[in-house]
């Protein structure tokens, strides 16, 4: 919506190309104030735009077990999610969530596999929630299909594996779910045709000298 918003004030309808970088800023993710890193302590906050009402705190304090089991696993692909969730209800009963800290004591005895890696996978799955990205993405595909020309291009940067599924599919196919959509006639319906066949991914040299490259994958459509 605020791609259409922004052309309709500059009096533009159509555009040759549009570019999307999904990844989170790494000023967001170094500023010990954000709440988006677990390597400070800081209030439990997380979005992207300070200007929203929900914040990681809120979301670990008022979800049910079940939303809080269903984010960790859908968002985070923790595979405890069911113990981690019994966990988050348990110690908010005792001590609301105000700190990364305090996250941090709720998950130590639950963590699997290396410590890092599955702090990660929670703490992406709160942001995700927070920030609402799943439906923003979608958002942002559908919006793209009407606003690019005939021929336009779609260049997409993802960082994790939920985004870059429902990019795949829905610049192979046109629909998040996977599924082709078909005419009264059996006719497959497809706005947009792959350029990048598979994604493209960053070298060795860019990865070495920036790091939080390495998980990046691009992919590239035109619109039919």
């Amino acid at each position: 919506r605020y791609i259409k918003k922004f052309l309709r004030l500059e009096g533009i309808r159509q555009v040759d190309g549009i570019t999307a970088d999904l990844g989170v800023s790494s000023r967001m993710f170094d500023d010990e104030n954000r709440g988006f890193s677990f390597r400070f302590d800081a209030p439990l906050d997380m979005r992207m735009n300070q200007t929203g009402d929900k914040t990681a705190a809120d979301v670990l304090n008022t979800y049910s077990k079940n939303h809080l089991q269903e984010i960790l696993s859908s968002y985070g692909e923790v595979r405890n999610a069911k113990t981690v969730a019994n966990a988050i209800d348990n110690y908010r009963q005792l001590i609301p969530f105000k700190n990364i800290n305090d996250l941090l004591t709720c998950l130590e005895p639950h963590i699997r596999g290396k410590k890092n890696r599955y702090l990660a996978q929670v703490f992406q799955a709160i942001r995700i929630e927070v920030n609402e990205e799943m439906e923003v993405l979608k958002e942002m595909m559908e919006g793209a299909k009407e606003i690019l020309k005939p021929g336009g291009r779609l260049a997409i940067i993802t960082f994790h594996s939920l985004e870059d599924r429902l990019v795949k599919h829905y610049m192979k196919k046109g629909t998040f779910t996977g599924e082709f959509i078909k005419d009264d006639f059996g006719k497959i319906y497809r706005p947009f045709k792959n350029i990048t066949k598979k994604a493209m991914l960053p070298t060795e040299e860019e990865i070495k000298n920036n790091p939080r490259a390495r998980s990046a994958k691009l992919r590239v459509a035109e619109k039919v």
